[in-house]
């Protein structure tokens, strides 16, 4: 059983590197372990792609299955559960905390967030077994909680979600910047602006490594600001005389008030079709995030009203069977219809591998005479990431100065782009590796290959 000393700094992920999505990472220092983030995947059928993990097993066991969700393999630091410390939550997307209902059990460890990533929590697991069980501490921006051997402060960053945070992780032996998921966005539709000046002073504090996000590390330039998402959205609806039809990810909350504040505009009435968004929609209600001067009508109905005046947000944009987007496309929703004139837009991206279910999806669609418009393809902005183009990490490496610098959050591409980005930043050291590699940060930088089995497991058949 590998084993950090005092004098050690060790990064281990297990999910979320050399992937997008099932973030799942360890930091291990003096004999104990710092779990940050804990997430799913979904739709999925487990053919086995880590070494460490026995093919043949995998296959007989999983042949030919779709696993509605599925999540990193929790094994190594289950079985020494009594060596982790705690775990931190970043933010509430499902691919940094939707594990937890499915896993904790397995590490029985306080869990560390903040107050709406809490309350999305608190509602996962009010459908389990764990409801109330869970000791979940609530954090500020800007606090500081001793975990074990680590001391963990929180910095406030933007994303496309409420209350994204990345980690100041300190150690006797070095600190770590994880920056979890970011972007520089100066006009955020929810929370506070990105403060360059909280990482400035970072660069005067010695910081060892930055385990940083990679998704948009092959694209260069800004990603755009949630305000121009919103001017775009705007421009693009308001000529339209049929439905209005958005997928989006359940859990963009700045989208769904962008979203709002177009219905308000064009004169129709927002309703939302799927779980997710209702959830999501619910908990920003409850903590004071939703504007009090955006409506939002119940989904039952829209399918009474003139096609000019309906503005429907529904779930499904990475083309999942059985969400609202695939239900309108076969006609078996029961709350709304869409015909020839109506219009569907994709505020979001296609997610590396979802390609085959998107285009079926939008073929399924456009047989109906419905228009529609990918993201993608769109002249006017109608998506706005939440991960940090080229410019923005040269700004972040600028900025932080670390001496190591560790790319996560992306596949291998992504993960080498960020490397090349670092190093011309004049990063001494970078390091790509996978999941379940063991990155050694103290006292003698390296990157061990495949110390660990991984892989994943089904949580959740379809």
């Amino acid at each position: 059983m590998l084993h950090p000393s005092a004098d050690d700094l060790w990064f281990l992920p297990l999910g979320g590197t050399g992937e997008i999505g099932m973030n799942l990472n360890l930091y291990g220092h003096d004999g104990q372990w710092l779990m940050v983030d804990c997430g799913v995947s979904f739709d999925e059928s487990l053919v086995p792609a880590y070494k460490g993990v026995s093919q043949a097993s995998n296959q007989n066991t999983f042949k030919a299955t779709t696993h509605r969700v599925v999540a990193p393999n929790p094994s190594f630091i289950a079985k020494q559960k009594e060596a982790l410390a705690g775990i931190v939550i970043t933010h509430a997307h499902e691919d940094h905390v939707g594990a937890i209902p499915y896993l904790w059990e397995r590490f029985q460890k306080p869990i560390y967030t903040t107050s709406f990533t809490a309350e999305v929590l608190r509602r996962k697991l009010a459908r389990s077994k764990l409801a109330n069980r869970i000791a979940i501490i609530e954090v500020d921006a800007g606090d500081t909680k001793q975990i074990g051997p680590f001391s963990v402060n929180w910095l406030a960053i933007t994303h496309s979600l409420p209350e994204p945070f990345a980690l100041k992780i300190n150690t006797p032996v070095g600190t770590v910047l994880h920056t979890a998921d970011w972007k520089i966005d100066a006009n955020p539709i929810t929370g506070l602006p990105f403060d360059v000046s909280l990482y400035k002073r970072l660069g005067s504090e010695n910081i060892l490594a930055m385990v940083g996000d990679s998704t948009n590390a092959t694209k260069p330039g800004f990603s755009i600001s949630e305000r121009n998402c919103y001017d775009g959205l705007l421009s693009t609806i308001a000529p339209l005389k049929g439905r209005a039809v958005v997928g989006c990810f359940g859990s963009n909350i700045a989208r769904l008030i962008s979203l709002a504040k177009v219905a308000k505009k064009t004169k129709r009435y927002m309703a939302l079709y799927g779980r997710s968004l209702m959830n999501m929609y619910g908990i920003a209600k409850q903590q004071g995030i939703w504007p009090d001067d955006l409506p939002v009508t119940d989904p039952q109905h829209l399918g009474y009203l003139p096609p000019h005046e309906v503005l429907a947000v529904a779930t499904g944009s990475q083309g999942e069977k059985n969400t609202a987007l695939a239900r309108f496309a076969k006609d078996t929703h029961p709350h709304l219809s869409l015909d020839k004139g109506d219009t569907v837009l994709f505020s979001s991206i296609v997610i590396p591998g979802n390609e085959e279910s998107v285009g079926r999806l939008s073929k399924a669609l456009q047989e109906k005479g419905v228009t529609v418009i990918h993201s993608e393809d769109s002249t006017l902005p109608i998506h706005a990431s939440g991960h940090p183009c080229e410019e923005e990490l040269k700004l972040m490496y600028h900025w932080v100065k670390p001496t190591i610098a560790i790319p996560v959050h992306g596949e291998h591409q992504h993960l080498q782009a960020h490397a090349n980005i670092a190093k011309a930043c004049g990063i001494k050291k970078t390091y790509v590796g996978q999941n379940g590699d063991l990155y050694r940060l103290a006292p003698q930088p390296s990157i061990r290959r495949q110390v660990v089995p991984v892989g994943r497991i089904p949580v959740q058949q379809e």
